[in-house]
């Protein structure tokens, strides 16, 4: 049996529901995997840090969170000064870091990674900030102390896709990609499909927790640029800052249009793509019209989908129905199982 000390820096929808699932799965870690674990870390941006190097009461800790109050009389040892002195006190096996995304630098996350790596801590993450900024880094650092950086859940949440590429297709190339990866814009496009206006869409997906009361990473396309620029970084083999990425979002499209397009059995999605070519690879965010024909057209809500084409499979589509926060944390879980398990 081996034990296994966790932390979780970041504690919002995402970390609550990792703790849960955690606490979920304990017999079959136990049974299956012959593993256990305590939580010797819990860190997060509103409610205070908590170290406690025997482990942690979780469901305390989560009812704490619920109740509004804050962690850190949980703390066995003085409550640390920042997010890095955390880490560096934790004295965990694996740090789940899932702070909010920064598109243009990936900081601070990038580095709350490396000093776990530096620390000798299995490092997982469900931020896209670090793999685009700095996977090449984050994998080389871990290689080096024989530990592991995961991300599956930085894109379309739990769906195997990171994993499916490095476990189940050697030596397969990817040329292309093209798929919809941002759930709330499509979410947005079928609600106003039903009648609403882009500002009474906006809101709903607001009201239900999809969206931020700064919608703009959404909507202006930056959260897909990044899920774009991740998928080429890792998949494709080709550095990629989301900056490189066309970008364009869905705030020009109007109620008219989209009821025009209905008229025509046409809908409009916000299609990200990248094509790998005799110069590289060329990667676009932007609005398109999509026709029945399309494996796009079906695809509606929050749900989401990506199509690669190998030099070896033809075609390959992944999709994802109605993500939520539990769904991201099981692509944390994952990570956690596949970096710990031998082979």
């Amino acid at each position: 049996m081996t034990h296994y000390k966790l932390a979780l820096l970041g504690f919002g929808n995402v970390g609550q529901a990792l703790a849960r699932l955690l606490l979920d799965k304990r017999d079959t870690l136990l049974h299956q995997y012959d593993i256990t674990f305590s939580m010797t870390g819990i860190a997060t941006g509103r409610h205070g840090m908590a170290i406690d190097p025997q482990g942690l009461d979780v469901s305390r800790a989560l009812q704490a969170v619920s109740q509004g109050k804050t962690l850190e009389a949980f703390s066995i040892l003085p409550v640390p000064r920042d997010t890095f002195d955390f880490i560096r006190r934790c004295a965990a096996d694996v740090l789940f870091e899932n702070t909010p995304v920064n598109y243009e630098t990936g900081q601070p996350a990038l580095d709350h990674l490396k000093i776990a790596l530096d620390n000798g801590m299995h490092a997982i993450t469900a931020n896209k900030g670090p793999v685009v900024h700095g996977f090449h880094e984050l994998t080389d650092l871990a290689r080096g102390k024989g530990l592991k950086f995961y991300f599956e859940s930085a894109v379309m949440d739990g769906a195997p896709i990171f994993s499916l590429y490095r476990e189940t297709l050697p030596g397969a190339q990817l040329k292309s990609l093209k798929g919809l990866l941002n759930s709330t814009t499509n979410l947005i496009l079928t609600r106003m499909e039903q009648g609403e206006s882009f500002d009474q869409a906006v809101a709903y997906c607001q009201e239900i927790g999809i969206a931020e009361t700064d919608p703009s990473g959404d909507v202006d396309g930056w959260d897909a640029a990044v899920k774009v620029a991740a998928l080429v970084t890792v998949m494709m083999g080709v550095p990629l800052k989301p900056q490189q990425v066309s970008r364009l979002g869905i705030r020009g499209i109007t109620a008219e249009e989209v009821s025009r397009a209905s008229s025509e059995g046409r809908r409009w999605k916000l299609v990200c793509s990248a094509q790998r070519g005799a110069n590289g690879v060329e990667a676009r965010v932007a609005p398109e019209l999509v026709a029945p024909d399309s494996p796009l057209y079906g695809v509606n809500g929050t749900t989401s989908i990506v199509q690669f084409e190998t030099d070896v499979l033809g075609l390959l589509s992944i999709v994802e129905s109605d993500p939520g926060p539990r769904t991201t944390a099981y692509g944390l879980f994952a990570d956690f199982l596949n970096a710990v398990r031998p082979g």
